[in-house]
């Protein structure tokens, strides 16, 4: 990588944004419902707690007792009907039980015909990210070509400068598939 510093800049934003890009695909992968109990299926969700859009997480404790159960106890016992009714209206299709202080959900098991679809969603997802990452590249690499048409940096520096970002670039990659290989392997395995 060239030394200069408007290339160093240029790199630089691009990793950030592509770490970005693999963090939005990771949180998407979570928000995939496997079959396993995960408290990432359910704190995020908003809840009306007294006219005010509060997620799950800030109203109580959510925990797995069991790989097949999420536990939810608010703090708040009268938060317990917004909590269900906020769950029910997500599109996670969960359904809960309140035993008036404290909600469970059972995760139910995968079908066959579920997990291959489950399968479709997630190679969706990971292609969203990838798009992403190479959105990023193809910014940097306008971004170089403009200095280099500029005349602000010489012509192999632009060059190498390319390259490095295609190597950056194969790698992210590479972490998205890795992280889509490990949620199909998720998918399938339970």
């Amino acid at each position: 990588m060239a030394d200069i510093p408007q290339v160093r800049n240029v790199v630089e934003d691009m990793k950030k944004k592509m770490m970005k890009g693999i963090e939005a695909t990771k949180k998407e992968f979570q928000n995939i419902r496997t079959g396993r109990a995960s408290i990432a299926l359910v704190e995020g969700i908003s809840v009306n707690y007294y006219n005010t859009p509060t997620p799950v997480k800030n109203l109580g404790t959510i925990t797995t007792p069991d790989a097949k159960t999420i536990q939810i106890t608010p703090w708040d016992a009268t938060a317990v009907a917004e909590i269900e009714k906020s769950i029910l209206k997500s599109d996670l299709g969960l359904t809960p039980v309140n035993d008036g202080k404290i909600i469970r959900i059972q995760i139910p098991s995968l079908t066959e015909e579920r997990r291959t679809e489950l399968t479709r969603v997630v190679r969706k997802v990971a292609e969203e990210g990838r798009v992403s990452i190479r959105n990023s590249r193809h910014e940097a690499i306008e971004q170089i070509k403009k200095f280099e048409k500029a005349k602000t940096i010489p012509e192999d520096v632009s060059f190498s400068s390319q390259k490095d970002i295609q190597k950056i670039t194969d790698q992210v990659v590479g972490q998205i598939d890795e992280l889509l290989k490990q949620k199909e392997a998720e998918i399938h395995s339970i």
